[in-house]
């Protein structure tokens, strides 16, 4: 069975999150390549959610590598990659800058002629910036765009939600115990066994002392989100809202039939508005469907391939 490659991209720190290491970071990425060719000019990027990281497309990257070069980056703070020195940093602008890092990388490896985006929650906000953006430096513009419960406006009450367990010092005695405690945290999920829910849970913990696993994230990329105020949500949806209006890419949107952070309102004018997304939804998920299950990962695969 194919599995990935670990790889890392230098990045830029940002000025504006001064102090920090000149030296800037490492992001890592997890390559997926079952084409034979390791210069494939088809470039997939899935990016993740907030606390989440790269491996959780495991599943949905494994059957998409037959197509093309699937990249899974772990975002700042996250997985493999670096923490920031100051988590200021730990926001859109930073992760657009690190991702055009990578793409540019990626693009020195083997030229790109397509490239593609799915993107779960925080990673379909990047996906969105970035696609929305006529100017920015990409080798091809984005092709296909999947956003994976996210669009625009993202309801306040998910993100208080979210802020209320994000960046808690958990420690866990087990892989198991740590399975069993993002269970009932990420309940919008939706239904997985016991075996796929273990193995989207143990990338999620990382060895601390005595022995004992915490989450593989720093707890500072809460900081941005406890700071957030719901005057400065309402300017930052009017933003994405202006982008998504500017995106020629194919949209395909994602919505848990159950989900709190993607309203059923904002999903059809999402329809309705911009590139026009086609909407999907799964019955009995939240936030956020994780391409586990066959009809997640064939719906998305489906529209993917075509043209």
């Amino acid at each position: 069975m194919i599995e990935p490659t670990l790889n890392y991209v230098s990045c830029p720190t940002p000025a504006a999150t001064s102090p920090v290491s000149a030296t800037g970071h490492r992001m890592a990425y997890w390559e997926w390549n079952d084409t034979g060719n390791p210069a494939h000019p088809h470039v997939l990027i899935c990016v993740h959610g907030l606390s989440r990281q790269g491996r959780d497309f495991d599943v949905f990257a494994r059957r998409m590598s037959k197509y093309g070069r699937v990249i899974c980056p772990d975002v700042p703070g996250r997985g493999k990659s670096d923490w920031l020195a100051n988590p200021a940093g730990y926001q859109i602008p930073t992760y657009v800058a690190d991702m055009l890092a990578l793409i540019q990388q990626l693009h020195a490896q083997a030229p790109i002629t397509q490239l593609d985006w799915v993107g779960t929650s925080m990673g379909g906000i990047i996906g969105l910036v970035i696609s929305g953006q006529k100017e920015l430096p990409l080798p091809v513009p984005v092709h296909s765009l999947v956003l994976n419960d996210v669009g625009p406006a993202v309801e306040w009450d998910a993100l208080q939600r979210i802020g209320s367990y994000l960046g808690r010092p958990l420690r866990f005695e087990s892989v198991q115990a740590a399975a069993d405690e993002m269970a009932k945290i990420s309940a919008g999920f939706g239904r997985h066994t016991p075996e796929a829910w273990l193995e989207l849970s143990r990338p999620m913990v990382n060895r601390a002392a005595q022995d004992r696993l915490r989450l593989h994230y720093d707890p500072g990329i809460a900081s941005p989100l406890r700071k957030m105020t719901a005057e400065a949500a309402a300017g930052g949806e009017r933003n994405l809202w202006k982008l998504y209006d500017q995106i020629t890419a194919r949209v395909l949107l994602l919505r848990g039939a159950d989900s709190d952070l993607l309203s059923r309102a904002t999903a059809q004018r999402m329809t309705q508005t911009g590139p026009q997304a086609q909407l999907i939804e799964f019955e009995n998920v939240g936030h956020a469907p994780t391409l586990v299950a066959q009809e997640q990962g064939d719906a998305v695969e489906r529209f993917l391939r075509s043209e």
